[in-house]
């Protein structure tokens, strides 16, 4: 099967770079997939997880919104943060998925926008590593 080449770059570092079979992203305008020569195109990454496979091995990223653009049979994305599942601390990611909770509770009762939509975001962030980490372990519950 032919491969693509995938990249996926942080402010910080380099987080992938492989040949894969397929990359399934979170797109602004809905989950999209990517395989060996693709037509070219640039996309809008959301909040979400990320996946790409190379034979039967699936990995799993959670990634926090960015761009990434397919050109010449490669894929690169550039994200504001890309975690594997081994990278990500779960009580940290339950913390904060509480703390946003609450956040959201508190921004509705007083009608706060931007605090509701910051908290929304860190939410998504949170459910998005949980979920990586949840594939990561076969579908097991913490």
């Amino acid at each position: 099967m032919a491969r693509i080449l995938l990249e996926i770059v942080t402010p910080s570092k380099m987080v992938v770079s492989e040949e894969v079979d397929i990359v399934t992203a979170p797109g602004v305008a809905g989950e999209f997939g990517v395989m060996a020569h693709h037509a070219p195109m640039v996309a809008a990454i959301k909040i979400g997880e990320l996946c790409y496979r190379v034979g039967d091995k699936v990995e799993y990223l959670a990634v926090s919104g960015g761009f990434c653009e397919v050109s010449r049979n490669r894929i690169t994305f550039l994200c504001e943060a890309a975690e594997k599942a081994e990278d990500i601390d779960v009580e940290r990611a339950l913390k904060a998925k509480e703390r946003a909770e609450r956040r959201i509770q508190e921004a509705l009762a007083k009608a706060e926008k931007i605090d509701l939509a910051r908290a929304q975001a860190a939410l998504q962030r949170a459910l998005a590593r949980l979920k990586v980490v949840e594939h990561a372990r076969g579908g097991q519950p913490r």
